[in-house]
């Protein structure tokens, strides 16, 4: 189905364009949301009147456009990850991962638009990386990828756990018993040394 783009719309065109679509894409997304009109000769009077509104917000894109690759050509992006000795990352530097960085940076960058070697970067050094603007602008990004290798974290302490009250009276009552037992002993042995003289005694009465 053939329509005309009556806004900007990310990976389709932008206002005024006229584009071929699936007739479920136009009939269920695009024209509801009145991102389009069906084309038609009344569709294409109207954005022909509307062409100097139309040409005038593309040059203020290619203006935009142009400053920002200027910026992103002179920016150098420094990614500090988490790394083996060997170099390679723990998990990897993807286009989200370049979109955040630079969001930070202040700029406003659609990861789609973000092509990074390989998809992802998975070793520390220096890469290009490409980012698609406006029209066939395209800037190139030096990002470098830094890795760090983080220390190993020490096991928690584990305590030993703590005699209750009970169990330690019940010790010392343990260690009690084998003194009490020999003092026990002491004095009955003199006792029975004495029992015989007495006995001697009343033989002789």
């Amino acid at each position: 189905m053939k329509v005309i783009l009556n806004q900007d719309v990310p990976n389709l065109g932008e206002l005024g364009d006229v584009k071929d679509v699936a007739a479920g894409y136009a009939r269920n997304y695009l024209l509801p949301r009145g991102l389009a009109f069906p084309f038609s000769p009344s569709a294409v009077a109207m954005f022909a009147s509307r062409k100097a509104e139309i040409e005038a917000r593309k040059a203020e894109k290619r203006k935009n456009s142009l400053d920002i690759k200027t910026r992103l050509d002179a920016e150098e992006l420094v990614l500090d990850m988490p790394a083996g000795p060997n170099g390679k990352l723990f998990g990897g530097v993807s286009n989200a991962t370049v979109a955040d960085e630079l969001t930070k940076k202040g700029y406003n960058v659609d990861r789609k638009r973000i092509e990074v070697p390989g998809r992802v970067i998975k070793s520390v050094g220096n890469y290009k990386v490409s980012i698609r603007l406006y029209e066939k602008d395209e800037a190139t990004l030096k990002v470098v990828v830094k890795g760090h290798v983080e220390k190993a974290r020490e096991p928690a302490k584990v305590e030993a756990p703590r005699r209750h009250r009970r169990d330690e009276h019940a010790g010392v009552h343990a260690n009690d018993a084998p003194q009490a037992q020999a003092a026990a002993q002491a004095s009955v042995e003199p006792a029975a040394a004495v029992a015989p003289e007495a006995s001697s005694e009343s033989a002789q009465d």
